[in-house]
């Protein structure tokens, strides 16, 4: 008897075939959602094209002053943003680590904790504040601290259970009280974690922060959305340029101290 061998039995080519047509159905499905229209697909070229023209060349002249003082705003709610949310996020990301806190309904309580601060976008939380505080840079330094805690508590949590044990349990041998324990055994094996977690997201709230004045929290974006509302595309473009070099240099800085302290 001959046998033939297939890549796939039947099970699974029936599978593949649900599968492909699972996805092409949510794929016809989210098309209809979102109410595409062809017109203006077949026209978004030409569109984009004559707003190009209509950018170049940037006015320069309009950096100075209003552009360049939203633009250290906005390098100042980054900041301070980034260093409250490093604040607020460590003593969840204590609690959330199993190998520090060893209760288990504190584990759940901070994990979802930190789930909730990740799953609601920087620009959700900045019309939050915005409400609370007004419009102003206030209101974005909070909305980038309570959208950094989620990732910051969650990656610092993930370097604290990868920590050995060794340390602490010698630590604990020798009498040692907790805040030593942690001092001495815990935080030199977290420190590069931590420094590159702090660094990754100053730089990543640097680019979020140039759009949270779009919806009144300060920053370089309130001017971008003033350019846009008159149509100053000279203007925009200015803008846009200060922004993206803004975040080279950001990107620049971050990896040259990244390689000193790492």
């Amino acid at each position: 008897m001959t046998r033939t061998w297939v890549r796939h039995d039947a099970g699974e080519r029936l599978a593949r075939l649900a599968l492909t047509l699972g996805i092409v159905a949510a794929l016809a499905w989210a098309v209809r959602t979102v109410e595409i229209i062809p017109e203006f697909l077949h026209d978004a070229p030409e569109q984009m094209a004559d707003l190009l023209l209509r950018m170049w060349p940037p006015d320069l002249g309009h950096y100075y002053p209003s552009v360049h003082a939203a633009l250290l705003e906005t390098v100042h709610i980054a900041t301070l943003g980034t260093l409250l949310g490093i604040a607020l996020a460590l003593p969840f990301a204590l609690l959330a680590a199993r190998n520090i806190c060893r209760v288990r309904a504190l584990n759940l309580l901070a994990q979802l904790v930190l789930v909730a601060s990740r799953s609601v976008n920087s620009l959700v939380w900045a019309l939050v504040f915005v409400a609370v505080f007004g419009p102003g840079p206030a209101a974005g330094v909070f909305a980038i601290a309570f959208r950094s805690v989620g990732f910051v508590g969650k990656l610092l949590a993930e370097a604290l259970e990868e920590t050995a044990a060794g340390p602490v349990e010698a630590l604990v041998a020798a009498g040692a009280p907790w805040p030593s324990r942690m001092l001495k055994a815990v935080w030199p094996q977290v420190q590069p974690a931590f420094w590159g977690i702090a660094l990754f997201r100053w730089d990543i709230n640097l680019r979020e922060s140039a759009v949270l004045g779009l919806v009144g929290a300060g920053g370089i974006g309130v001017v971008l959305d003033d350019a846009i509302n008159f149509f100053q595309w000279e203007r925009v473009a200015t803008v846009l340029l200060a922004i993206l070099l803004v975040v080279l240099v950001a990107e620049v800085l971050v990896t040259r101290i990244r390689a000193r302290l790492l």
